[in-house]
């Protein structure tokens, strides 16, 4: 998880947005900016909508959980999966191109 000035979109999402992240991941992430959790308590973190990260390469197998699955961002259909390389950063490039997935992703533009 990534607080709300580590890249990854959580600039835009935090910040302009104003979006409010889980009192849980703002604790977790107040020192170092971001937390690894393991899949067994993904739950108690995910907020309604999860921006997710990917990197194809890696293990995601936490997503075949039943965890996973039954979280509430999960089970309705609320986790965008964005390409890890594309998110890494926070210059104006990189979060022109977050801006555009967040706009197609929350508004369906």
């Amino acid at each position: 998880m990534y607080g709300n000035n580590f890249g990854r979109g959580t600039e835009i999402l935090y910040q302009p947005f104003g979006l409010k992240m889980p009192k849980k991941v703002e604790e977790a992430t107040a020192t170092d900016g971001y937390f690894a959790l393991s899949s067994e308590v993904m739950g108690d973190y995910f907020g309604d909508y999860v921006i997710f990260s990917k990197n194809a390469e890696e293990d995601n197998s936490f997503q075949d959980t039943e965890t996973y699955k039954n979280t509430t961002a999960a089970k309705n259909n609320h986790v965008f999966e964005a390409d890890a390389t594309a998110f890494y950063f926070n210059d104006p490039l990189s979060m022109e191109y977050q801006l555009q997935f967040f706009i197609d992703h929350f508004l369906g533009e």
